[in-house]
Protein backbone atom coordinates (compact mmCIF):
# COMPACT_ATOMS: atom_id res chain seq x y z
CA UNK A 1 0.00 0.00 0.00
CA UNK A 2 1.25 3.37 -1.04
CA UNK A 3 2.26 5.85 1.60
CA UNK A 4 1.05 3.79 4.42
CA UNK A 5 2.37 5.67 7.36
CA UNK A 6 -0.21 9.00 6.48
CA UNK A 7 -2.97 6.89 5.84
CA UNK A 8 -2.94 4.85 9.37
CA UNK A 9 -2.72 8.21 10.77
CA UNK A 10 -5.24 9.85 9.20
CA UNK A 11 -7.46 6.75 9.75
CA UNK A 12 -6.46 6.26 13.47
CA UNK A 13 -7.56 10.58 13.93
CA UNK A 14 -11.29 10.13 11.83
CA UNK A 15 -11.55 7.10 14.36
CA UNK A 16 -10.95 8.95 17.66
CA UNK A 17 -13.01 11.93 16.34
CA UNK A 18 -15.50 9.57 16.02
CA UNK A 19 -15.72 8.11 19.59
CA UNK A 20 -15.21 11.49 21.23
CA UNK A 21 -18.66 12.17 18.64
CA UNK A 22 -16.70 15.10 17.01
CA UNK A 23 -18.25 13.82 13.89
CA UNK A 24 -21.60 11.91 12.70
CA UNK A 25 -21.75 9.42 9.86
CA UNK A 26 -19.63 10.26 7.36
CA UNK A 27 -19.54 14.39 8.01
CA UNK A 28 -16.15 16.14 8.96
CA UNK A 29 -13.09 15.39 7.13
CA UNK A 30 -8.81 14.60 8.30
CA UNK A 31 -5.93 15.01 5.73
CA UNK A 32 -2.34 14.66 6.42
CA UNK A 33 1.18 15.49 4.30
CA UNK A 34 3.53 13.15 3.51
CA UNK A 35 6.80 13.98 4.58
CA UNK A 36 9.11 13.17 0.89
CA UNK A 37 6.46 13.63 -1.61
CA UNK A 38 4.33 16.35 -2.20
CA UNK A 39 1.09 14.37 -1.73
CA UNK A 40 -1.78 14.53 1.06
CA UNK A 41 -3.77 11.54 2.37
CA UNK A 42 -7.52 12.84 2.98
CA UNK A 43 -10.76 11.12 4.00
CA UNK A 44 -13.20 9.51 1.01
CA UNK A 45 -16.38 11.16 0.44
CA UNK A 46 -19.39 9.78 1.39
CA UNK A 47 -17.98 6.36 2.80
CA UNK A 48 -18.55 5.51 6.79
CA UNK A 49 -15.37 6.04 8.95
CA UNK A 50 -16.51 3.46 11.85
CA UNK A 51 -15.31 -0.05 9.28
CA UNK A 52 -12.84 2.21 6.79
CA UNK A 53 -9.52 0.59 6.45
CA UNK A 54 -6.41 2.45 5.41
CA UNK A 55 -6.21 1.33 2.15
CA UNK A 56 -9.25 3.33 1.45
CA UNK A 57 -7.93 6.62 2.20
CA UNK A 58 -7.50 8.75 -0.85
CA UNK A 59 -4.59 10.37 -1.37
CA UNK A 60 -4.20 13.66 -3.68
CA UNK A 61 -1.39 15.56 -4.79
CA UNK A 62 -0.49 18.68 -2.93
CA UNK A 63 -0.57 21.00 -5.60
CA UNK A 64 -3.40 20.57 -7.60
CA UNK A 65 -5.65 18.15 -5.38
CA UNK A 66 -5.91 15.33 -8.34
CA UNK A 67 -7.07 12.04 -7.02
CA UNK A 68 -3.85 9.89 -7.45
CA UNK A 69 -5.14 6.49 -5.32
CA UNK A 70 -7.32 5.15 -3.60
CA UNK A 71 -10.77 3.56 -4.56
CA UNK A 72 -12.69 6.06 -3.21
CA UNK A 73 -13.40 9.75 -4.46
CA UNK A 74 -11.93 12.21 -2.06
CA UNK A 75 -13.73 14.44 0.47
CA UNK A 76 -14.91 17.41 -0.87
CA UNK A 77 -13.00 19.77 1.37
CA UNK A 78 -9.85 18.99 -0.28
CA UNK A 79 -9.37 22.54 -1.42
CA UNK A 80 -9.83 23.61 2.37
CA UNK A 81 -7.29 21.77 3.59
CA UNK A 82 -4.24 21.88 0.71
CA UNK A 83 -5.29 25.36 1.17
CA UNK A 84 -4.16 25.19 4.75
CA UNK A 85 -0.84 23.21 4.36
CA UNK A 86 0.14 25.54 1.40
CA UNK A 87 -0.12 28.52 2.96
CA UNK A 88 1.33 27.35 6.49
CA UNK A 89 4.39 24.70 5.28
CA UNK A 90 4.75 24.14 8.62
CA UNK A 91 1.17 22.73 9.19
CA UNK A 92 1.44 18.84 8.20
CA UNK A 93 -2.08 17.80 9.60
CA UNK A 94 -5.56 19.48 9.49
CA UNK A 95 -9.19 18.29 10.98
CA UNK A 96 -12.33 19.64 10.20
CA UNK A 97 -15.39 18.36 12.70
CA UNK A 98 -19.00 18.93 13.56
CA UNK A 99 -18.63 19.37 16.92
CA UNK A 100 -21.84 20.56 17.92
CA UNK A 101 -20.28 23.26 20.60
CA UNK A 102 -18.02 24.53 18.34
CA UNK A 103 -20.66 25.04 15.25
CA UNK A 104 -22.89 26.87 18.17
CA UNK A 105 -19.68 29.06 18.86
CA UNK A 106 -19.55 30.11 15.28
CA UNK A 107 -22.63 31.73 15.54
CA UNK A 108 -22.12 35.68 15.57
CA UNK A 109 -24.45 36.22 19.07
CA UNK A 110 -22.26 34.05 20.97
CA UNK A 111 -19.79 36.75 20.99
CA UNK A 112 -16.33 34.31 19.81
CA UNK A 113 -14.31 31.73 22.52
CA UNK A 114 -12.18 32.91 25.02
CA UNK A 115 -9.44 30.20 27.13
CA UNK A 116 -11.07 29.57 30.00
CA UNK A 117 -8.46 26.42 31.68
CA UNK A 118 -4.73 26.57 31.22
CA UNK A 119 -4.71 24.07 28.35
CA UNK A 120 -6.88 25.96 26.10
CA UNK A 121 -5.06 28.89 26.04
CA UNK A 122 -2.52 27.29 23.25
CA UNK A 123 -5.73 27.78 21.20
CA UNK A 124 -6.53 31.13 21.42
CA UNK A 125 -7.83 32.95 19.34
CA UNK A 126 -9.92 31.48 17.31
CA UNK A 127 -10.89 32.73 13.77
CA UNK A 128 -14.63 32.94 13.19
CA UNK A 129 -15.12 32.63 9.51
CA UNK A 130 -19.18 33.39 7.63
CA UNK A 131 -21.03 31.21 6.24
CA UNK A 132 -19.53 30.10 2.79
CA UNK A 133 -20.82 26.94 0.72
CA UNK A 134 -18.47 23.96 1.69
CA UNK A 135 -16.00 22.57 -0.58
CA UNK A 136 -15.66 26.01 -2.16
CA UNK A 137 -12.64 27.69 -3.21
CA UNK A 138 -14.24 30.48 -0.96
CA UNK A 139 -14.54 29.01 2.64
CA UNK A 140 -10.87 27.64 1.61
CA UNK A 141 -9.69 31.05 1.42
CA UNK A 142 -11.57 32.36 4.13
CA UNK A 143 -10.24 29.62 6.50
CA UNK A 144 -6.50 30.41 5.65
CA UNK A 145 -7.47 33.82 6.29
CA UNK A 146 -9.34 33.05 9.77
CA UNK A 147 -6.24 30.93 10.72
CA UNK A 148 -3.52 33.79 9.85
CA UNK A 149 -0.07 32.81 9.96
CA UNK A 150 -0.27 31.06 13.78
CA UNK A 151 -3.77 30.48 14.44
CA UNK A 152 -4.40 26.83 15.17
CA UNK A 153 -8.15 27.06 14.46
CA UNK A 154 -11.10 28.54 13.38
CA UNK A 155 -14.92 28.14 13.21
CA UNK A 156 -17.13 28.21 10.33
CA UNK A 157 -20.38 29.90 10.89
CA UNK A 158 -23.51 27.03 10.00
CA UNK A 159 -20.75 24.79 9.20
CA UNK A 160 -17.65 23.53 12.07
CA UNK A 161 -14.27 24.10 13.03
CA UNK A 162 -10.85 23.56 11.08
CA UNK A 163 -7.76 22.62 13.46
CA UNK A 164 -4.04 22.11 12.18
CA UNK A 165 -1.22 21.42 13.61
CA UNK A 166 2.47 20.86 13.00
CA UNK A 167 1.77 16.81 12.85
CA UNK A 168 -1.33 14.61 13.80
CA UNK A 169 -1.34 15.03 17.24
CA UNK A 170 -0.77 18.57 17.52
CA UNK A 171 -4.13 18.97 14.69
CA UNK A 172 -6.03 16.82 17.30
CA UNK A 173 -5.41 18.59 20.84
CA UNK A 174 -6.01 21.40 18.70
CA UNK A 175 -9.69 20.09 18.05
CA UNK A 176 -10.30 17.98 21.36
CA UNK A 177 -9.14 21.56 23.29
CA UNK A 178 -11.40 23.92 20.95
CA UNK A 179 -14.17 21.90 21.27
CA UNK A 180 -13.75 21.75 24.95
CA UNK A 181 -13.61 25.61 25.28
CA UNK A 182 -16.64 26.15 23.28
CA UNK A 183 -18.21 23.71 25.27
CA UNK A 184 -17.23 25.21 28.80
CA UNK A 185 -18.11 28.36 27.07
CA UNK A 186 -21.76 28.15 26.23
CA UNK A 187 -22.29 26.35 29.70
CA UNK A 188 -20.59 29.15 31.56
CA UNK A 189 -22.56 31.72 30.05
CA UNK A 190 -26.03 29.83 29.98
CA UNK A 191 -25.40 29.70 33.94
CA UNK A 192 -24.16 33.40 33.53
CA UNK A 193 -20.88 32.51 35.64
CA UNK A 194 -18.25 33.25 32.66
CA UNK A 195 -15.15 34.01 33.86
CA UNK A 196 -12.46 33.68 31.10
CA UNK A 197 -8.78 33.64 32.01
CA UNK A 198 -7.18 37.18 32.20
CA UNK A 199 -5.73 37.86 29.06
CA UNK A 200 -2.41 38.63 30.68
CA UNK A 201 -2.44 34.85 32.15
CA UNK A 202 -3.29 33.45 28.46
CA UNK A 203 0.04 35.21 27.16
CA UNK A 204 1.55 33.69 30.01
CA UNK A 205 0.82 30.14 29.29
CA UNK A 206 1.12 30.52 25.56
CA UNK A 207 4.94 31.71 26.36
CA UNK A 208 5.33 28.60 28.46
CA UNK A 209 4.11 26.35 26.15
CA UNK A 210 5.96 28.19 23.30
CA UNK A 211 9.12 27.54 25.56
CA UNK A 212 8.10 23.49 26.67
CA UNK A 213 7.73 24.37 30.17
CA UNK A 214 4.18 24.17 30.46
CA UNK A 215 2.96 21.72 33.19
Amino acid sequence: MKYENIRNQVLEAILQAVEMGLIHGTSGNIAMKDDKDPVVAITPSGIPYTHMTADQIAIVELETGKWIDGPFKPSSEVPMHLAVMKARPEVTATVHTHGMFATIAAMEKFGGLQAVTPPQAEFVPVGIVPFTMPGSDEVADRVVEALGEKGRACVIKNHGMMCCGKDMKAAMAATTYVEEMAQTNYYAKLLNVFEPMPEEAVAQMQALIAADQAV
